[in-house]
């Protein structure tokens, strides 16, 4: 075997070109050998490894550089990556930053005219697994930019919760799954630090409907509000209501039923000693919020409220002598802290009737020649992520003048239904119940 020892091959003209060998040959680098690109390399395919931008964090949409890699983060909201114009390996890479493609997607979408991964022309790619990175090279017009390589999340050192179910959110480190309906929370993977696998919860069930009134001047009681139940773990950090400390739940890797309580209907007008319909009970684990009690009817002699999570507000009556209607009993069952409380009393002698219980407050009693009594107040509490108010106590209806809801009690509120007051009208429908819950992810 020849060989030729030399410093530098240099073009036989100026900025000529210098060929290695014929078609057909064989040019080996040894082992051991480095060869330094300090020009720009053509007809390699592939330009090597992406120069990732850790000072630039990608939150909006943007369009990628050949040969550069984004950590992506849609935390707030998803977002879209527009690649470089493709050219035969070019490559661009892309990592989830905080493990929150799952919760909002991540959109790539090619340059005008070009695929991924030998799509439809235009065709963009949304990426919705939790901590996904890929990178992408660009082949040729045929299959466009191609993913060489992805990789799924892998938890180092620490463990956390992974579950799915209901509408999930995201606060800080926290994840939030909110039910409105029906549903499972399904753990699939625990945390590795036991205090990590408690996690936050509330659970409210549906409020009661307003008392029934007849024809008249009877005035009906307020529909109680839907039990309310809260435990706030150490872990996830959030102003709690006062009625913090239902008791801890360690979650496992299983899947949780959830029930939701609906809201209990307004009693009927056509009869005046019929009370709203109580609402239903909803369910985390080992928690049960109990539905809160109907209001009681607008009669002679007044009806009742119902016992429930917080009890109805009792009918009033337009008769003498001054007699009284009994308000439901809250935190009925009883748990601790109570989950409601009682509703108020309605009277004779020109009276509206009692205000439902509410969650944290019980229900207004009545007086004669008053006007409507306000429900009990409700709890308020950020486990969401924002101060919202649930369970609510409904107001009872006006004597003599009489008076309308002006709509049924908000869905997922849990609060109860307005009573009507007087001469048929209709009271309000109980809002339905919710089950927030709410874990550390990271």
């Amino acid at each position: 075997m020849s060989e030729v020892k030399v410093n530098k091959i240099s073009p036989r003209t100026n900025c000529g070109t210098v060929q290695l060998g014929d078609s057909g040959d064989t040019i080996t680098i040894p082992a051991g050998a480095t060869i330094t690109n300090n020009g720009t390399q053509t007809g390699f395919g592939r330009t090597g490894t992406v120069d990732w931008q850790t000072g630039d964090i990608k939150t909006a949409n943007f369009t990628a550089v050949n040969g550069e890699g984004y950590f992506c983060n849609t935390t707030s909201s998803s977002f879209t990556m527009t690649m470089p114009s493709g050219s035969a390996g070019a490559i661009v890479s892309i990592q989830d930053y905080n493990k929150t493609f799952d919760t909002n997607s991540f959109t790539v979408t090619p340059a005008s005219g070009e695929k991924i991964n030998g799509g439809i022309t235009d065709g963009s790619l949304t990426i919705s697994t939790e901590g996904q990175g890929i990178t992408f090279v660009y082949v040729d017009s045929t299959v466009g930019w191609k993913t060489i390589h992805e990789n799924a999340f892998t938890a180092g050192g620490e463990g956390f919760i992974t579950a799915t179910g209901g509408t999930i959110t995201t606060s800080g480190n926290c994840k939030i799954h909110t039910f409105t309906g029906p549903g499972t929370f399904c753990v699939s993977a625990i945390a590795t630090t036991a205090a990590n696998n408690v996690v936050s919860y509330m659970v409210v069930a549906g409020g009661a409907g307003g008392g029934a009134t007849a024809g008249g001047s009877f005035a009906a009681g307020g529909g109680g509000a839907g039990g309310f139940r809260e435990d706030k773990s150490p872990v996830t950090p959030y102003t709690a209501s006062p009625l913090d400390g239902a008791g801890p739940i360690t979650v496992t890797a299983s899947p949780y039923p959830i029930s939701i309580g609906g809201g209990g209907a307004a009693g009927p007008t056509s009869s005046g000693t019929i009370q709203g319909a109580s609402g239903g009970n909803s369910i985390f684990s080992t928690i049960t919020s109990a539905g809160g009690g109907g209001g009681g009817a607008g009669a002679n002699p007044a009806s009742p409220g119902v016992p429930g999570g917080s009890g109805g507000g009792s009918g009033g009556f337009d008769g003498g002598p001054f007699g009284c209607g009994t308000g439901g009993t809250g935190n009925t069952p009883p748990v601790s802290p109570p989950q409601g409380n009682n509703g108020g009393i309605g009277t004779g002698g020109d009276a509206p009737g009692g205000g439902g219980g509410g969650a944290t407050g019980a229900g207004t009693n009545s007086a004669p020649g008053t006007g409507p009594k306000a429900g009990g107040a409700g709890a308020t509490t950020s486990i969401t992520a924002s101060p919202v108010t649930y369970s609510a106590g409904g107001s009872s209806g006006n004597y003599p003048s009489g008076t309308t809801p002006s709509g049924n009690a908000g869905d997922n509120t849990g609060d109860g239904g307005d009573a009507a007051g007087g001469n048929g009208r209709q009271s309000a429908n109980g809002g339905s119940g919710i089950v927030v819950i709410r874990y550390k992810f990271q």
